[in-house]
Protein backbone atom coordinates (compact mmCIF):
# COMPACT_ATOMS: atom_id res chain seq x y z
CA UNK A 1 0.00 0.00 0.00
CA UNK A 2 1.50 3.38 -0.97
CA UNK A 3 2.21 5.88 1.77
CA UNK A 4 0.34 9.15 1.87
CA UNK A 5 2.28 12.36 2.43
CA UNK A 6 1.41 14.41 5.51
CA UNK A 7 2.08 17.66 3.64
CA UNK A 8 3.88 18.99 0.59
CA UNK A 9 6.87 21.34 0.67
CA UNK A 10 6.87 23.62 -2.35
CA UNK A 11 10.25 25.16 -3.15
CA UNK A 12 10.07 28.34 -5.22
CA UNK A 13 13.27 29.22 -7.07
CA UNK A 14 13.33 32.94 -7.80
CA UNK A 15 15.46 35.09 -10.10
CA UNK A 16 18.70 36.18 -8.47
CA UNK A 17 19.22 32.85 -6.74
CA UNK A 18 16.66 33.29 -3.97
CA UNK A 19 14.73 30.28 -2.68
CA UNK A 20 11.55 30.14 -0.63
CA UNK A 21 9.66 27.20 0.80
CA UNK A 22 5.95 27.09 1.54
CA UNK A 23 3.90 24.09 2.61
CA UNK A 24 0.52 22.86 1.51
CA UNK A 25 -1.56 20.29 3.39
CA UNK A 26 -2.53 18.42 0.21
CA UNK A 27 -1.33 18.23 -3.35
CA UNK A 28 -4.80 19.37 -4.45
CA UNK A 29 -4.38 22.64 -2.50
CA UNK A 30 -1.10 23.28 -4.30
CA UNK A 31 -2.59 22.40 -7.69
CA UNK A 32 -5.52 24.75 -7.09
CA UNK A 33 -3.24 27.65 -6.12
CA UNK A 34 -0.92 26.90 -9.04
CA UNK A 35 -3.66 26.68 -11.68
CA UNK A 36 -5.89 29.50 -10.36
CA UNK A 37 -3.31 32.07 -9.20
CA UNK A 38 0.11 31.42 -10.70
CA UNK A 39 -0.48 30.13 -14.24
CA UNK A 40 -2.97 32.81 -15.39
CA UNK A 41 -0.57 35.56 -14.25
CA UNK A 42 2.72 33.86 -15.14
CA UNK A 43 4.04 36.81 -17.19
CA UNK A 44 2.78 39.45 -14.76
CA UNK A 45 5.06 41.72 -12.77
CA UNK A 46 2.25 42.43 -10.27
CA UNK A 47 2.37 40.72 -6.89
CA UNK A 48 0.23 37.69 -6.09
CA UNK A 49 -0.35 36.11 -2.68
CA UNK A 50 1.40 32.89 -1.74
CA UNK A 51 -0.51 31.06 0.99
CA UNK A 52 1.49 30.36 4.13
CA UNK A 53 -0.87 28.31 6.23
CA UNK A 54 1.61 26.94 8.75
CA UNK A 55 2.83 30.34 10.01
CA UNK A 56 0.24 32.44 11.80
CA UNK A 57 0.15 36.14 10.95
CA UNK A 58 2.69 36.03 8.12
CA UNK A 59 2.18 36.24 4.39
CA UNK A 60 4.26 36.33 1.26
CA UNK A 61 3.71 38.03 -2.06
CA UNK A 62 5.70 37.32 -5.19
CA UNK A 63 5.91 38.44 -8.78
CA UNK A 64 4.95 35.41 -10.91
CA UNK A 65 7.33 36.44 -13.69
CA UNK A 66 10.29 36.12 -11.29
CA UNK A 67 9.71 32.42 -10.52
CA UNK A 68 12.17 30.35 -12.52
CA UNK A 69 11.39 26.87 -11.13
CA UNK A 70 9.15 25.05 -8.67
CA UNK A 71 9.92 21.79 -6.87
CA UNK A 72 7.17 19.92 -5.03
CA UNK A 73 8.37 17.51 -2.35
CA UNK A 74 6.11 15.19 -0.36
CA UNK A 75 6.82 15.25 3.38
CA UNK A 76 6.20 12.11 5.40
CA UNK A 77 6.04 12.42 9.17
CA UNK A 78 6.64 9.26 11.14
CA UNK A 79 7.98 8.15 14.47
CA UNK A 80 10.91 6.39 12.81
CA UNK A 81 13.49 8.28 10.77
CA UNK A 82 15.12 6.15 8.09
CA UNK A 83 18.12 7.65 6.35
Amino acid sequence: MPRTANEYAVHLFIEGGHKEEVRFATIQEFQQWYSNELVPKSDSKEFINVPIKNIQGEYMVIRPSSITAIRVEPVFLSSVDRY
